[in-house]
């Protein structure tokens, strides 16, 4: 089930926790994230080719790619059978920002969005069904979790894609990581 727990910046061993779509998607709109959930338009069997992937949300992809003025979308999914996958959740787990939006769709799977905005530090569990969109600028980090398990869309406004800038911080390192 996503949920939502908002920490102090100063204290991450309590929490307020939302669960409900309506409460979630209120507390994100606030920090200015995009909270949703989407049904596929036709039920997709796990190892779904990226094409097929993107056929199935097609509506919402091209309203989000409308809405946003996102020029490309990608599928990525990520197992514990893939070769790099402890590498790629290191490349995540510190707080960094990036020069565009960053629009996830979860296909399948999980993730913890965890956003640093001003003194509160939001963690979104997200899950399949769920998309989060996070402005460009907004410090945050993400966890896989140590057996990743997830195919998500991408979107982007540059073809070439985005890179983490990371701000230095060690907050990340201060809150709670995806369980396996």
């Amino acid at each position: 089930m996503s949920r939502l727990r908002v920490y102090r910046e100063s204290d991450p061993t309590r929490a307020d926790e939302y669960t409900t779509l309506e409460d979630i998607a209120r507390v994100a709109a606030g920090a200015q994230i995009r909270f949703e959930r989407w049904s596929a338009e036709r039920p997709l069997p796990p190892g779904t080719a990226q094409e097929q992937v993107l056929e199935a949300y097609a509506g919402p992809v091209k309203r989000l790619s409308e809405a946003c003025g996102f020029v490309t979308a990608d599928v990525v999914s990520v197992s514990p059978s893939t070769p790099n996958h402890a590498d790629l959740r290191r490349k995540f787990l510190d707080e960094h920002i990036h020069t565009e939006d960053e629009a996830r769709f979860f296909v399948e799977g999980r993730g913890l969005f965890c956003i640093h905005h001003g003194e509160r530090v939001l963690a979104f569990l997200v899950e399949k069904g769920d998309l989060i969109s996070v402005p460009a600028g907004t410090r945050h980090w993400f966890d896989m979790g140590p057996e990743p398990s997830f195919t998500c869309i991408r979107w982007f406004s540059d073809p070439r894609g985005w890179v983490a800038e990371h701000t230095g911080s060690d907050i990340a390192s201060r809150f709670p990581r995806l369980e396996a």
